[in-house]
């Protein structure tokens, strides 16, 4: 059964969404970006009902300022008493609930990461964890170099340099971006991110999508010195897509199967 709830967050009404199931082992989503709880395409609404079809309630909710939630936005590094409100609230709703896997993708994942502890969460699904923090327009140094790889494979992209049909001034910014050393800040995203994980004991699974500019910007951080700690435990899975919120059938029905493996 799927019902409609409201619970309360620092003096705001949350809207969420229950897809009640009789399992002692429940899904809270997390929705990232500034998507309401439905997701991209339909896809966390697919997701609970889906998951919730296998014996898992699922709970879903707009954070504060989002969809049918009163409050300002203030962004996924605000969210940590919404995290916290939202995985009480599913107690509450679903009181046989023993242990909630929290799901989120892009910067709910990041959040969920920063703050999970705080919920008491017990384990963690995280799917394309942002890890940018934007200084320009061009997509992150990581993706800009897997990108022109796979140009360079093309033999009709380097027929497309030499006949004049490639915009040499965004080429030039993206090979100069491309080739910089890293200059993120010791207290930036991806290292506060990295703490986190590496002070949790929480297990965590994650996912991203091969060819996704986000993702492939995680997978940069992920094999730098500060998750050296995080790569001994977790193993990050990945499925051959661009699509960053696993919108195609075949991408919907692989990650519901991995989120089901971690429920169990």
């Amino acid at each position: 059964m799927r019902r409609l709830i409201h619970f309360q967050c620092a003096g705001e009404t949350l809207a969420a969404t229950l897809d009640d199931a009789p399992g002692t082992t429940g899904l809270l989503i997390v929705s990232g970006g500034n998507e309401i709880r439905i997701g991209a395409h339909r896809g966390m609404a697919e997701l609970a009902a889906n998951v919730a079809k296998m014996s898992h309630p699922v709970f879903r909710y707009d954070r504060r300022g989002i969809g049918d939630s009163t409050g300002e936005n203030n962004g996924f590094e605000s969210t940590s008493e919404d995290i916290c409100e939202a995985a009480a609230a599913f107690r509450r709703e679903a009181p046989h609930l023993c242990r909630i896997v929290a799901f989120g993708n892009c910067d709910a994942a990041s959040a969920l990461i920063l703050f999970h502890a705080a919920a008491g969460i017990d384990a963690l699904v995280l799917t394309n964890p942002w890890t940018i923090e934007q200084t320009d327009d061009l997509p992150p140094a990581a993706a800009i170099r897997s990108r022109y790889i796979e140009k360079l494979k093309d033999p009709r992209e380097l027929l497309r340099l030499v006949t004049g049909g490639v915009n040499l001034r965004k080429l030039a910014s993206g090979l100069i971006k491309a080739s910089a050393k890293p200059s993120q800040p010791p207290a930036g995203l991806p290292a506060r991110m990295a703490a986190a994980l590496a002070a949790s004991t929480t297990p965590v699974t994650i996912l991203l999508a091969g060819r996704d500019n986000t993702a492939i910007a995680f997978a940069d951080h992920w094999q730098s010195d500060a998750f050296a700690a995080c790569r001994a435990r977790v193993t990050p899975h990945s499925c051959d897509t661009d699509s960053h919120s696993f919108a195609r059938p075949q991408d919907k029905a692989w990650l519901t199967g991995q989120v089901l493996a971690a429920l169990a």
